[in-house]
């Protein structure tokens, strides 16, 4: 019989990708709620994101205008971010994000 070895670590299988800041803008253009937006950017995919600037008008129950979000995220989750974006029909453009730190 083979037994563990309580000595060995267990690696984890979490491998965390180097993150970029980006600024994603998003046009709003009636297809989807702002709220149902955010709240899918942030359950669905994991994304903790700061909202920069709104610009949103309610006709219907639709939304229009744009977001500025401010994201902290791997290539491969913003890969995912940007077909689903796609897929909806929101048109977005990215900006990386820059900030010199002064010691």
């Amino acid at each position: 019989m083979i037994t563990p070895n309580p000595n060995l670590q267990v690696l984890q299988n979490n491998i965390s990708l180097p993150k970029k800041e980006l600024i994603l803008e998003i046009e709003l253009n009636g297809k989807m709620k702002f709220e149902s937006l955010m709240n899918t950017i942030y359950m669905q995919f994991g994304i903790c994101h700061k909202v920069l600037s709104a610009n949103v008008e309610y006709m219907n129950g639709r939304s229009f205008g744009s977001v500025q979000l401010y994201i902290n995220i791997s290539s491969e989750d913003f890969e995912q971010l940007e077909f689903y974006l796609n897929k909806n029909k929101l048109l977005s453009t990215t900006v990386e994000y820059i900030c010199r730190k002064y010691t």
